[in-house]
This record gives C-alpha cells, sequence and structure tokens, in this order.
C-alpha cells in the first residue's frame, strides 16, 4: 500500500478496478475521456487487462504499479487505463488477439500499448520489474517504448496501421465461408480423441483445461454410433479430473485449470463458466454410465455453488471465486500440511486420509514444498487392504474426516468471491440447474429448478429490454450486452420454457433471438458480430469480431447456432433454419483446423443435421402413470433433445411441424410418450422401457432440408 490518495477507480464498479484505487497511478477506466487525454496529451496509452481472480494480475499490481519509481515513468510518458476483462469482454478480445500476434501470448495480465487513437504496436502478458529470467523488466520496457513512440512515431503507426488489418481480417473471419459439410464433425472427433491423454485423461499436455463441449460432442456421437473407445474418453477423462487437485476434494467444484497433466495442481480460482459447463459433463455423463460417482461430482458442483456462488435469497449466480486471500499465497486456503491434517482429525481419521488424499510431509506446492493439494490417490477398497479394515468402516471415516477438515478449513482467510453477475454466465448455470433439475431426483432437484427460475426470472426483470435485449451485467451501472448474452439467454429461456411450459418464457427467447438477428447478425455473410451494430463507438480497436472459438467459454456463434436450430424446431418459421444454416456455413471453411477449440460447432452442426429430438408426454396431472414417461425420457442424453409435459387444456405458446399435427389426435387424458424429429414422428408409447429405447436408438429423422 502506498501513501498515495485514491485514483478515479475508487468508485468503479468493478471489484478488480477498485482494487487499484490506492496506487499510484492516475488511471482510467476504459472510454472516450482516455483517447481524448492521449491526444490531447500526445502520449501512447499503457493498456492493462485483468480480472479480480487472476494471481499474476495481483503480481504485476503489486510489484510495478504499485511501485512509486515505476508509476512516476508511467504517470509522466502514458496515459494508463485498466480494464476488467470479466466486465468488458469485447475490448479485451480484440486485444488478446493483437497482444498475441505480436508477442506470441496471450492471457492476463495483458499489457499493451496503444497509439492515442487505440490501435496497439507493442505487447505482452506480465512483465517482472526488473530484467530477469530471459524477460525483460517492465521499467526497460516502459522507457524503450517511450522513446520509441518519441522517435520513430511513424515506424509505430504502420505497425499498429498493419496489426489491426490482420486482426480485422481473422476476427471477422474473412474468406471461412464455405458449403455447410456435416462430415466437419467426423474430422473433429477424430481431432480431439488424437489429443486425448489416455493415461491422465484429458486432451494434450500440461497445462490442462477442461474441454466442455468436446466431452459432450464425444458423448452424444458416442450415443449415436456405440463406438467405445469416445465412452471410455469422457468417463476417463471427467474420473481423473474428479479424482484430481483440479477438483476442491472437500467442498466441492473445480478450479480453473491444472498446471501438470495429471491434474494434481491448479491454478486456484473457480470461475462460474467453468463450473456450470463441467455440471452439465457430469450430468450427461451420468445419464450415459450410470456410473454414481459422476452423479456425487456433479451434486458436489452444486453444494459449492449454493453455498458460495449464488445469491440464494434473490437468485442470480456470483462470477467467481479468487486463488488466493493475499499476494504472499498462493493457493493457501485450499492446501494443507501434514501438521494441520493431523491436527483436524484423530489419528484414526488422519492415517485414512493421508492414503487416501497422498498426504505427506512434503507437498506438491513450490512455494510451500510443507502444502499438500488434496487429491485421490487410492479409493476406500485399497485402504481397506493396506489396513486390514472393513471398506464400509473406510467409507465413514473418509466421509467423516471430509466433514471435519471443510470445518478446519472455514475459519481461514477467504479467497474473495466477485458477487459481480454477468448475464451470459447466469444464463449458462440456469441451463445447467434446469438439466439438473431433471437429471437428479428429490429435494436437490426441486431446489436447482427453483434457484433457475428465481435467477431468470431476476435477469429478466433488471437485465432485459424489449429493445436490447439482455445487458451484460445484471445490477449495477448497465453495460451493453454481447452477444453471449443474447444466446446463452435465449437457451435459458428455451430451457425453462420447457420445463414450465411458461408462456413468458418462450415470447422472450423469441423476442431476444429475433433482437440478435438483427443487432448482431450479419445477414449478408451469415454469423454474428460480438457487439451489436448500434452500440455506441467502443473506441480503440474497432474491429467487428465474430467470436467462434471455444475459448474459454462455447463460442457464440455456435451456440447462436444451437439457438435458431431449436426455435426453428419449436415454430417451424424458415427464418430461424436459414439463418442456422448461414451462421454455419460462415465458419464451415475454418471449424475443421479448430478440431478441439470449435468442438460446440461441431455440437451445432450435428443438431442441424439430425433434428433436434422432441418428447411430449400426456396425461392428467394427477395420473402416476405419466411422470415414469417423463423420468424414462430424461434418462437418456441427447444433446438439444426437448421434454414437454402436457395436460389436458395446456395452451402451447409453441408447437411445429410433426408435432403440431399429431398432438391433436393423442388423447391428452391419457398417459403416452410421442418422439418427435422435424417432420417425422414415431408411434405413440405409454411403455417408459420403450420410450427410452426410442431415444437410446437415435435420430428419428434426418433433416430434410
Amino acid at each position: 500500500m502506498t501513501d498515495h490518495p485514491t485514483n478515479r477507480l475508487k468508485d468503479s464498479a468493478s471489484p478488480y478496478l477498485r482494487s487499484a484505487a490506492h496506487q499510484p497511478i492516475d488511471w482510467h477506466e476504459w472510454g472516450e475521456a482516455a483517447f481524448q487525454r492521449a491526444k490531447a496529451e500526445d502520449k501512447p496509452i499503457l493498456l492493462d487487462i485483468g480480472a479480480v481472480w487472476c494471481h499474476w494480475c495481483h503480481v504485476i499490481d503489486r510489484e510495478s504499479y504499485e511501485n512509486a519509481e515505476i508509476a512516476k515513468i508511467i504517470n509522466e510518458h502514458f496515459v494508463p487505463v485498466k480494464v476488467d476483462r470479466d466486465e468488458r469482454p469485447d475490448v479485451d478480445s480484440r486485444y488478446q488477439s493483437a497482444i498475441s500476434a505480436i508477442s506470441g501470448q496471450g492471457g492476463w495480465p495483458l499489457t499493451g500499448f496503444l497509439l492515442p487513437g487505440g490501435k496497439p504496436f507493442f505487447g505482452g502478458t506480465y512483465f517482472p520489474p526488473e530484467d530477469q529470467m530471459g524477460r525483460p523488466g517492465f521499467r526497460r520496457v516502459l522507457l524503450a517504448v517511450a522513446d520509441s513512440y518519441r522517435n520513430r512515431r511513424a515506424e509505430l503507426e504502420r505497425a499498429a496501421d498493419s496489426l489491426s488489418d490482420a486482426v480485422a481480417q481473422a476476427e471477422a473471419f474473412t474468406g471461412a465461408r464455405a458449403e455447410f459439410d456435416p462430415g466437419v464433425v467426423d474430422a473433429q472427433i477424430q481431432s480431439i480423441t488424437q489429443l486425448f491423454d489416455g493415461k491422465n485423461g484429458g486432451f494434450a499436455r500440461a497445462p490442462k483445461f477442461p474441454h466442455t463441449s468436446a466431452i459432450d460432442l464425444l458423448l452424444d456421437r458416442y450415443q449415436q454410433t456405440r463406438e467405445r473407445h469416445l465412452l471410455d474418453i469422457v468417463e476417463t477423462t471427467l474420473e481423473k479430473m474428479a479424482r484430481g487437485g483440479v477438483s476442491d476434494q472437500l467442498a466441492g467444484g473445480f478450479h480453473r485449470y491444472s498446471v501438470d497433466e495429471r491434474w494434481l495442481v491448479p491454478h486456484f480460482e473457480k470461475m462460474s463458466y467453468d463450473n456450470s459447463e463441467l455440471l452439465r459433463n457430469y450430468l450427461h455423463a451420468w445419464q450415459v454410465t450410470h456410473n454414481p460417482f459422476l452423479k456425487e461430482t456433479a451434486e458436489s458442483i452444486i453444494s459449492w455453488v449454493n453455498e458460495v456462488l449464488s445469491d440464494q435469497d434473490n437468485g442470480g449466480f456470483y462470477a467467481s471465486q479468487d486463488a488466493d486471500y493475499s499476494l504472499d499465497d498462493d493457493g493457501d486456503y485450499f492446501t494443507w500440511t501434514l501438521d494441520e491434517v493431523r491436527a483436524a482429525l484423530t489419528p484414526e481419521e488422519s492415517r485414512v486420509i493421508e492414503l487416501h488424499y497422498h498426504v505427506e510431509p512434503h507437498g506438491e506446492m513450490h512455494h510451500n514444498p510443507a502444502k499438500n493439494v488434496l487429491w485421490v490417490a487410492r479409493d476406500a477398497a485399497d485402504i481397506s487392504k493396506m489396513l486390514g479394515v472393513d471398506e464400509s468402516v473406510v467409507r465413514l471415516i473418509i466421509a467423516r474426516a471430509k466433514g471435519k477438515l471443510l470445518a478446519a478449513r472455514k475459519p481461514r482467510p477467504t479467497p474473495f468471491v466477485d458477487k459481480t453477475m454477468y448475464v451470459s454466465w447466469n444464463a449458462m448455470f440456469v441451463s445447467a440447474y434446469l438439466e439438473a433439475g431433471r437429471v437428479l431426483e428429490g429435494p436437490l432437484a426441486n431446489n436447482c429448478r427453483g434457484f433457475a427460475r428465481k435467477t431468470l426470472d431476476r435477469m429478466l426483470r433488471e437485465a432485459w429490454s424489449e429493445a436490447r435485449g439482455f445487458a451484460h451485467r445484471i445490477g449495477g451501472p448497465s453495460l451493453e450486452g454481447s452477444l453471449d448474452d443474447q444466446v446463452f439467454g435465449v437457451i435459458a429461456l428455451l430451457e425453462a420454457y420447457e420445463t414450465t411450459l411458461d408462456a413468458r418464457y418462450f415470447a422472450a427467447a423469441q423476442e431476444t433471438l429475433d433482437l440478435a438477428m438483427a443487432r448482431y447478425g450479419d445477414a449478408e455473410n451469415g454469423g454474428f458480430f460480438d457487439r451489436p451494430s448500434d452500440a455506441a463507438p467502443m473506441g480503440g480497436l474497432e474491429v467487428r469480431r465474430k467470436p467462434f472459438q471455444d475459448s474459454p467459454t462455447p463460442g457464440a456463434n455456435s451456440v447462436a447456432a444451437i439457438a435458431l436450430i431449436r426455435m426453428h424446431a419449436f415454430t417451424g418459421d424458415e427464418r430461424y433454419h436459414a439463418f442456422a444454416k448461414k451462421t454455419l456455413e460462415a465458419f464451415a471453411g475454418a471449424a475443421p483446423q479448430y478440431g478441439l477449440f470449435a468442438a460446440t460447432y461441431g455440437l451445432a452442426a450435428t443438431l442441424f443435421a439430425h433434428h433436434p429430438i422432441q418428447v411430449v408426454i400426456t396425461g392428467n396431472a394427477n395420473d402416476l402413470a405419466a411422470p415414469a414417461l417423463e423420468a424414462a425420457a430424461h434418462r437418456v442424453f441427447r444433446f438439444g433433445k426437448s421434454v414437454l409435459r402436457v395436460t389436458p387444456g395446456t395452451p402451447f405458446a409453441a408447437l411445429a411441424g410433426a408435432l403440431k399435427e399429431t398432438l391433436p389426435h393423442l388423447p391428452a387424458d391419457k398417459p403416452l410418450a410421442v418422439v418427435c424429429s422435424g417432420r417425422t414422428c414415431l408411434p405413440p408409447t405409454s411403455d417408459p422401457t420403450q420410450l427410452a429405447a426410442y431415444l437410446q436408438n437415435g435420430t428419428v429423422g434426418v433433416a430434410s432440408h
């Protein structure tokens, strides 16, 4: 900390920006005032993009931005601008693209040097304050850039212009248009399976991130083909992750990624968007395998989110939990010394836990070798044999000891939870919780359904308008919504309609999708831009960007295509089918090269080639046979499947295709299930086993367009 008076970030809505309010740097938030000042004073802009959960962002803050000498250089030679990447994904994505083209590196903190108009000419990620480990020191970089700006301006301007043009070409996917070919999915599956790490699970080498869309794509393909190796990849990956240190073994939930290929040592921040999509993975895999461990993992994610990452009273999911509680700590809240374990447990419990979680005098953490990351090294059966104790007794000891360790962990200084609520991430969790409500049973399923609706109602109340669709943030100063906010919002609304048949959810989904097509869509070339055509000028790198890659969330254009395909299945409106086709075509030439990083495109392509499956279940509200049919329909995983439970007199907000023609001929008071896809329906059945077989056997009809 310094004696410097607070800077202009003190009133920011972003916790990340507010955390820099004490720094002796004349920070601006992203906006016109910074550009005007840079032009008026003829200074380059120093751009820092980071996030409250980002460990190295806090490191560069402490080492450099709180250093009075470095701050003096910055204030004298630059106009400094600080951006929260969660709050402004539009700014972050453009400069990530540009800076990684310059330096070969992306990620956070992102350190960019821009001309006064906002075009970047140099940058990197983390710079140490002084030269070290082959990296130039920040002090030297700042002085060199300031000198270049004064003495080699024309050269920098040429470089910036050329870089901006290259980014504009790449980000708009110019030249990627091609005929839609469902064969792209075969190429993606092959690429993903080749990257699979058969020993440790996951894809490629360290660092290892969860690739949630790839997991769903492999599961969906397995459901079509029954190729056992695809299911092995999914099950191995999900089991290894859930047994690794990347999973919080005590409280549930997943950390952002693993620094090693065995999933043992994570970067400890926990992100909303990872946990929502992993929850869906574990639910889907449980549907396919009936492996109870996968179901338990899904339930542990929900348990952690309900306790830590959500506003249970009002609805809403928080953005993230930080990795660390201070700059001197690296995951200390989540890790354990052997002495700490022994202090919390009886000798008998500690002996079992030391074997179960591989707790030893020398742990896995480099900064503090005594600290152990908890990961499952031995299960109860192995420990039972080693200790000569009955396996059921070992299981009880593990369960009791986990509770004690969690209780001992709670008084520790706790990493910060960013309670900002972003619409896209909330929509993703609404969808995941509604999925949990369908797949799980009992009070937990009811809780998930209820909380998802409470959250969605809050999103509609506080962050949606008929003129602009969804904003980016629930509460706080308004932020223009991104494409992600619209399309994830549409999917959540459709899922809520399927769950409740409440027509207002369907109306909001259709209005939002129509707005997205009108305001974000590229009617001429297909696909969608991340910012609306009538958005206020962004400033800086004004390039029209079509988000495609699954990084770190599912690619918004692929999600848009899925939303369009599903909306067409409900309404029969050809506009949606045509725009879905055009969107898939816009990226068809590039999709094969992206492989693992465009798995959501593979899901969209699969759904387009085989119409979404729709199941309608009839019967009186109090008929006990109908819930058995409903449960059978929910037991089977098919990507994009809808299950609608109707009773006599149910008003339909949306019904199209074969369903529209078939349902009037069914007795609404008799418990029956009808499975349709596009223009084809299978014979109605009252047998839950027959219904499950229909769904297991795959597509009802192939797309006839």
